[in-house]
């Protein structure tokens, strides 16, 4: 195995120094607030800069999962606990298969909570770990890194090719080897940070716009979405339950009551619910009818006559 060069990190763009910061803990708070906020704006401008990159990226992950295969957020630090965000939300806000999409933190869950020195540098860790989930050609790993020097991530888009595995790079530098690296390469670069070298603040707002249009933009390709409207959410608490209910109300055209009737008889699910009040037919029937159409309405409403709505 051939050694690394160690980067020069005083040449990573992440670790320079800004000069509106120049006088930083001179100023007032109020001075400090708005700089800080202000500076966050170069993070929208820096992920917009990158849509058709961050397209890309949801049409890799939209083949592979409809193949059978899963989504791997691989990172460090601040990277990586965006990952596990992301991933973490799917399940309510989607109904979505908790092993779907799966987040891999340098130094392990208890790195989410407290710092784990040195978990970043051990590229070996990332490739063992992604051994264990049996990672495979009709996966996908979005390795995210804001400086791009991490060796947690670059392992695991190395070994990721070994396995055939589709490859995403998130991150806020450009470089010309990244290339290699990965099939897509998303670089929203933002620039110094306020507080030179600290990647928490715009690149990981940069990172999280990011893979918040990876991860809702793959959803809705998935057939999670009607209408605008997140029709898989799993209503395990009072509001949930609530938007539940006005979801199914609101396309369905129905009261209240009827609408809260049809999410009895579809055991919550506000999608079922929706079908079944637009098949006209039992749970059963709409379920099995929905399932065939790989449970997206559009494909199982879409050309069918609209029902005469009237309001109950």
């Amino acid at each position: 195995m051939t050694r690394r060069r160690r980067p020069d990190y005083a040449q990573l763009e992440t670790e320079g120094i800004n000069p509106r910061a120049a006088d930083l803990e001179r100023r007032t708070v109020d001075e400090i607030v708005t700089l800080l906020v202000r500076e966050e704006a170069l993070a929208q401008k820096a992920a917009y800069a990158c849509r058709r990159e961050i397209a890309a990226a949801v049409e890799l992950v939209v083949a592979a999962l409809q193949a059978g295969g899963r989504l791997f957020y691989v990172g460090a630090g601040t990277s990586g606990r965006l990952g596990a965000l992301d991933a973490a939300e799917l399940p309510p806000t989607f109904g979505s298969d908790p092993a779907l999409v799966v987040a891999l933190l340098a130094g392990g869950p208890r790195a989410m909570l407290r710092s784990v020195e040195g978990a970043e540098d051990r590229g070996q860790h990332a490739a063992a770990r992604l051994a264990r989930h049996g990672l495979g050609p009709h996966d996908v790993v979005c390795a995210i890194a804001a400086s791009g020097v991490t060796q947690f991530a670059r392992a695991a888009l190395e070994f990721a090719r070994t396995r055939q595995a589709k490859t995403i790079f998130v991150t806020c530098v450009r470089s010309p080897d990244h290339a290699r690296l990965a099939d897509v390469v998303i670089a929203a670069v933002v620039g110094p940070e306020m507080l030179a070298g600290s990647t928490r603040l715009k690149s990981g707002t940069a990172t999280k716009i990011i893979l918040n249009a990876i991860s809702t933009a793959t959803m809705v390709k998935l057939g999670k979405v009607y209408r605008g409207r997140m029709v898989d959410v799993l209503a395990t608490n009072q509001k949930l339950k609530d938007r539940a209910r006005r979801i199914v109300q609101e396309v369905t055209n129905t009261r209240p009551k009827a609408a809260q009737s049809l999410l009895r008889q579809a055991g919550g699910r506000p999608k079922l619910a929706i079908a079944i009040h637009e098949l006209g037919v039992p749970a059963s029937e709409a379920a099995a009818r929905l399932a065939a159409a790989g449970g997206d309405l559009h494909r199982l409403l879409d050309g069918l006559p609209r029902r005469r709505r009237r309001r109950r």
